[in-house]
């Protein structure tokens, strides 16, 4: 404990002692309770010492209790019944309000009241439990009245002085000093007035008016003193006999009991009606200096929005809002629009397009009817601006409802995006014409391949014919020939044969495109296919100094397709990558199988493709710069015819290379599991 709550501590026990002794010589002689025994001190002591204390409080208080009930003329074993139901309250309500000595009572909102009254009245209880049956046992008075006189007082003790110990709301006093003054002279004279008279007719109540006036308009401290000073002047007074409330037993023939049941439910009363009031003007201040503060922020949201149009009308439709974004946007002035209808912002034709996209009525109410739905947010309008001239604002328009669901005004935000809407008109354009463009080159391909397959059957007989006459010759069917006629024979059969290669490769390149190839699909083991490529391009390095491995695996490959259509995919690359390795080099082809697909890759260090060409490599007639330069021979069309073979047949083709290291092929296809 620091030294400073020590010194209050201390202080506060002394307090509590000095008003014990005041409460219990105070009392009546023949009665049976004491007075109102300051026992909201008693709480408080626990709050300002802490948790750890309170063992040490919870032994001091009673025993000071029982010493001051005892010396005060009642039996001990009352006083220390009537202890510990004083320790019992005070603890209880001390665990209710601190959760067991964890925080500080706190009295801000509504929540906080009826926790501070619920805990009073709890402890209140405790104790009228316990004097009941103190007095029951000991024989010591009224069982019930004995009950009732120490519970009141207990709890009017509570009520007036447990609020010291709380954390209050801190605001001014609403009321100015002037004010304020005339509440305390009133206080000062009528208390008093209103306890001192013993025949007049009782007008104690003409007090409470003036505590509700300052708790409504003084800090609540004050107000929580004022409570306090009444109070003390009205338990005084009572003591020495003055007032109507002492009067109360001669008058009504009642125990002398009954006076502090009064005077307690007096001071109740007055609690119940100070603390609720404070409360709820603290809770009215802070709320209205949330809604300021948040006010401001928003405003200088509003303010700040430069960029954006808000604008705010009331349920009529009437501008009430206009930020500098909406003057910026729009060219008018707030002075120029407040007052009047947001229908002005918008010509007939906007208000009709509008009308037609959202399926309304041709007026301007259910156009903002329709527009203040949630699925029409972010759309677009036209806005006409002071010079005349129409933009196109995307706006957003949203209803304002009070809690009761009644339409209270509306408030639209919105941007120009005038420029935004022609560059994407102008998008759309240019996408329609690249659209026509496209359908007209698909157009022209398509009369490119029709006419690339019709002249290739046409050509394929004549070449046909062309190649059978030059075998006949070649085996002499039409005479013997000298060598130089044989040499000659030979040529054009090479170049003849070579003509037949491109036709067929043409003429199988649009069928595969069209779909329009006859597939004889079924099961076959794909390393005869692979091995039966390699044995195709075998004769084309037999004579070249050429390394070529050929690797597969050692089990069967099921694969269901067209055998003929996969082994010419094989052939092409195998037949590629011979042709473009130089001699010295290396071919490799390996069969590798996974769970559901086999992988076949052919890889060589050959001459390589540019990086920037590898997108082009599977293109019809594509023949690298490579190959170009080093003359060698191609049509171009293997590799589109491989790709779309194994396409065909659900797989995938990829290629590596790197130009004068090599190039690998990998054709990736599903097996049969």
């Amino acid at each position: 404990m620091s030294k400073q709550r020590g010194l209050v501590l201390t202080a506060l026990l002394l307090v509590m002692t000095v008003t014990v002794f005041f409460a219990v010589f105070g009392a009546p002689d023949d009665g049976k309770v004491t007075g109102i025994w300051p026992v909201g001190l008693a709480t408080g002591s626990l709050i300002v010492a802490g948790r750890r204390w309170v063992p040490y409080l919870l032994v001091l208080i009673p025993l000071v209790a029982v010493v001051t009930i005892a010396a005060g003329g009642r039996p001990v074993e009352v006083a220390a019944g009537y202890a510990l139901g004083t320790a019992l309250e005070v603890w209880l309500i001390w665990r209710l309000l601190t959760r067991n000595g964890r925080v500080q009572p706190v009295l801000h909102t509504d929540e906080d009241m009826r926790l501070f009254f619920g805990a009073t009245a709890l402890g209140a209880s405790v104790t009228f439990v316990v004097a009941f049956a103190t007095s029951w046992i000991f024989d010591w008075g009224t069982p019930w009245l004995v009950g009732l006189a120490l519970a009141t007082a207990h709890l009017a003790s509570q009520l007036t002085l447990l609020p010291f110990f709380a954390r209050l709301q801190d605001h001014p006093a609403v009321a100015p000093v002037g004010e304020r003054l005339v509440q305390w002279a009133l206080i000062l004279t009528l208390t008093p007035l209103v306890f001192y008279p013993h025949h007049f007719p009782s007008v104690v109540f003409a007090v409470i008016p003036l505590l509700g006036w300052g708790a409504l308009r003084n800090t609540q401290w004050e107000a929580l003193v004022q409570l306090l000073v009444v109070l003390g002047i009205a338990i005084v007074l009572t003591t020495y006999g003055y007032g109507p409330i002492a009067r109360v037993p001669e008058t009504f023939g009642m125990p002398v009991d009954s006076r502090g049941v009064v005077l307690s439910t007096f001071a109740i009363d007055c609690a119940m009606v100070v603390i609720p009031l404070m409360l709820t003007v603290g809770q009215q201040l802070a709320n209205a200096r949330s809604a300021a503060a948040e006010r401001d922020k928003v405003s200088n949201i509003v303010n700040s929005a430069t960029g954006v149009a808000i604008i705010g009308t009331d349920s009529e439709g009437r501008i009430t809002l206009f930020n500098p974004g909406a003057e910026r946007l729009l060219g008018y002035d707030l002075e120029d629009v407040l007052g009047r209808t947001t229908a002005m912002f918008h010509s007939p034709a906007a208000i009709a397009d509008k009308a037609r996209e959202l399926g309304v009525p041709n007026d301007y109410v259910h156009v903002a009817r329709a527009l203040a739905m949630p699925e029409a947010a972010g759309g677009d309008v036209r806005f006409r601006t002071k010079s005349g001239e129409e933009r196109t604002h995307s706006i957003t328009l949203t209803r304002m409802t009070d809690e009761r669901g009644r339409v209270t005004g509306y408030v639209s935000t919105s941007e120009d995006v005038t420029e935004r809407v022609r560059a994407q008109r102008a998008a759309e354009e240019a996408l329609e014409a690249e659209r026509e463009a496209v359908e007209r080159l698909r157009q022209v391909d398509q009369v490119k391949d029709a006419f690339v397959s019709s002249v290739s059957h046409e050509l394929r007989t004549p070449i046909t014919s062309i190649t059978g006459y030059l075998e006949m010759l070649r085996e002499g069917e039409f005479g013997d020939l000298n060598s130089a006629q044989t040499d000659a024979v030979r040529r054009v059969s090479d170049n003849s044969t070579r003509l037949l290669s491109l036709i067929d490769d043409l003429l199988t390149l649009s069928r595969v495109q069209d779909d329009g190839i006859a597939r004889s699909d079924r099961v076959f083991d794909l390393r005869e296919v692979v091995r039966g490529g390699h044995d195709v391009v075998a004769p084309a390095w037999s004579a070249r100094p050429l390394d070529v491995v050929l690797d597969l695996p050692p089990d069967p490959v099921p694969f269901f397709g067209d055998r003929d259509r996969i082994e010419r995919v094989f052939v092409n690359l195998i037949g590629n990558a011979v042709k473009f390795t130089p001699d010295g080099g290396e071919v490799g082809i390996r069969l590798d199988v996974g769970e559901e697909t086999a992988v076949v890759e052919v890889r060589d260090t050959g001459i390589g493709i540019p990086s920037s060409e590898v997108g082009r490599l599977f293109s019809r007639f594509f023949r690298s710069s490579n190959a170009q330069k080093q003359a060698i021979p191609g049509s171009g069309l293997g590799l589109s015819i491989a790709k779309a073979v194994v396409e065909k047949h659900g797989g995938t083709i990829e290629v590596d290379s790197v130009v004068d290291e090599g190039t690998a092929f990998r054709v990736t296809v599903p097996i049969v599991v």
